[in-house]
């Protein structure tokens, strides 16, 4: 397998802020690599359940279903439109923000509490198997909310080495999503400088 096929089945290390936000993590689960290829690890259900799965949003053996898979693909992109609008400093689209809001509102936010012989009084989420992708979906929108309005947003931005279509949380003067991404942008501005020098 070349090497370019390797990158694009591969899933990407993740960005600078991803671990502390899988809100992020979620809008940058579909990249742009160069040479037009592209990852999506929400592309089939079985994928999106991986993805849910290891980041402890859902427990192994779910059966996720397309239905799922597609709602779980649709807030990423109601999450990227609003990452997007806050790095370009513009308004929050409204579609989005109503997206958001409603992941939100689908699932309770507490814990209840249970009693079982077993394990006696404990506290766990009401959250029967069809609601799984629900209470994800919830917590997937929380984190978003808490990101764009808490102390990282000011460090919230895209990804500067084109054609990566990722997020980050910017740290320095460091813009770049990787270490890759920083080599490739570096590499085009070197080019750039020797081309210019050229026709000079």
């Amino acid at each position: 397998m070349r090497l370019m096929d390797e990158i694009a089945t591969a899933e990407p290390p993740p960005a600078p802020g991803a671990e502390q936000h899988p809100a992020l993590d979620l809008a940058n689960s579909a990249v742009t690599l160069p040479g037009g290829h592209s990852v999506d690890l929400l592309a089939t259900p079985a994928a999106a359940e991986r993805w849910l799965v290891d980041r402890g949003l859902a427990p192994a053996d779910t059966g996720l279903i397309e239905t799922c898979a597609s709602r779980l693909r649709s807030l990423r992109e109601q999450i990227r439109a609003l990452l997007a609008a806050h790095a370009a400093g513009l308004p929050a689209p409204a579609a989005a923000l109503t997206a958001v809001n409603d992941a939100l509102t689908r699932a309770p936010a507490a814990s209840l509490l249970h009693w079982d012989p077993d394990r006696g009084l404990h506290r766990e989420a009401a959250h029967p198997v069809t609601q799984i992708v629900e209470h994800a979906l919830a917590v997937l929108a929380a984190n978003a909310a808490d990101l764009l309005t808490g102390p990282d947003a000011e460090r919230l931005t895209a990804c500067r080495s084109a054609p990566c279509n990722r997020y980050l949380l910017r740290h320095g003067r460091r813009h770049w999503c990787s270490t890759r991404c920083g080599d490739r942008a570096r590499a085009s501005r070197a080019y750039a400088r020797r081309t210019q020098a050229r026709t000079d």
